[in-house]
């Protein structure tokens, strides 16, 4: 099984910075990716999706002191899926990129200095060390 997601789009509004119960830093922000096409009738139709971006660690901290709305990225993750239930008792359920991956894309003289700099921070190690035991996880 695959879960892998890579997207090229620019920030829809500023990142918001928070910080999880065990001090861990989480980015959100909202990423719009677009697509043209042709129609059958001839017709040229441009088409916007919007994607929930979620971002942990030292990461979701450069994240929100470098990027903002209208910024261009790439980003690799996961699909998530959460579900709840809200006030009024309806089963609500959004899914969301769990970022392992933000490059900044932003041409050099449109970024602050500091953006060039800004290092690749890989995602922490999978809980389980040793390769054969992450292998028995597979289901095959």
């Amino acid at each position: 099984m695959l879960n892998k997601v890579q997207i090229i789009g620019r920030l829809g509004r500023d990142v918001e910075l928070r910080q999880a119960q065990g001090g861990t830093s989480i980015a959100s922000f909202t990423v719009a990716t677009d697509e043209s096409y042709t129609a059958r009738d001839g017709q040229r139709v441009e088409q916007t999706e919007w994607h929930r971006v979620s971002v942990f660690g030292k990461q979701a901290e450069l994240c929100g002191k470098f990027i903002g709305r209208g910024s261009l990225v790439y980003v690799e993750g996961k699909l998530r899926t959460r579900k709840w239930t809200d006030q009024s008792g309806q089963e609500r359920s959004s899914t969301e990129i769990n970022a392992d991956r933000v490059q900044f894309l932003d041409r050099k003289q449109e970024q602050p200095e500091a953006w060039a700099t800004a290092p690749y921070v890989p995602p922490p190690p999978h809980p389980k060390s040793k390769p054969e035991d992450v292998m028995q996880d597979i289901p095959f």
